[in-house]
């Protein structure tokens, strides 16, 4: 049985201080090796699914580690329980968005959660919940999804988003971009409610981010021809 231990040390020699600068403007901290993703998809490939590990390699407090963990992690076994857990320890906008989200919309639990997430104060978890509500939109059925509730939650980021902490406006603005996207009958209503939010601008740390303008991210996809195309996995 493979343990959090001996994957910290496989992946500390594969750290590059390049990358782990890359990482640090993005509100990454220590402690963080700087491995590349395309070093943790190989491990990944490895292990497989594998409930316990990703549950040790996320409590490690280790960046890389914590990202090897959302990547491994056996989405139907985790608990609501693992979830806030791993959702209170997310210290920044990088694990919410990605790890915690990808996990979340993968579980049983996950549509439950983040309806909880996004009423909460702490900018990071109300981040995760607008997150994961992106995730599952991209992975989930047309059919298992609940397309007035939908149209609510898009009407709520038109008339809240502008007030909201920026890594929390960042993600509403993703979930316009995702339902416009993957939620083909909710199309020109994500596109209509874009235009009404009009730019919108996040203070993401010392990198080259920025926020895309939803309407004219979803009409590209439109151009793509890949309006409605469900992913089969959130993560990436």
């Amino acid at each position: 049985m493979t343990t959090p231990a001996e994957i910290l040390a496989e992946l500390e020699p594969l750290g590059r201080a390049s990358y782990r600068k890359v990482l640090f403007n993005h509100g990454i901290q220590e402690p963080c090796f700087g491995v590349k993703i395309s070093e943790l998809q190989k491990i990944r490939r490895r292990l497989k699914a594998d409930y316990r590990l990703a549950l040790g390699l996320y409590a490690s407090g280790n960046y890389d580690a914590m990202y090897l963990a959302g990547l491994i992690a056996d989405d139907a076994r985790m608990t609501k329980r693992d979830l806030q857990r791993w959702v209170a320890q997310a210290y920044c906008g990088a694990l919410a968005g990605t790890t915690v989200a990808w996990v979340a919309a993968g579980s049983p639990q996950g549509h439950e959660l983040a309806l909880e997430w996004i009423e909460a104060k702490r900018e990071i978890t109300a981040a995760a919940g607008w997150a994961t509500l992106s995730a599952r939109v991209s992975v989930k059925p047309d059919a298992d999804l609940d397309l007035p509730e939908l149209k609510q939650l898009l009407k709520r980021v038109e008339t809240s988003i502008h007030r909201q902490p920026d890594l929390v406006r960042y993600q509403m603005n993703g979930f316009v971009i995702g339902v416009g996207s993957y939620v083909a009958p909710l199309t020109g209503f994500a596109i209509a409610i874009g235009e009404r939010i009009g730019p919108v601008t996040a203070d993401l740390g010392d990198n080259a981010c920025q926020v895309p303008f939803a309407p004219d991210y979803i009409r590209k996809v439109q151009q793509r021809g890949r309006i409605g195309r469900k992913r089969k996995s959130a993560r990436c």
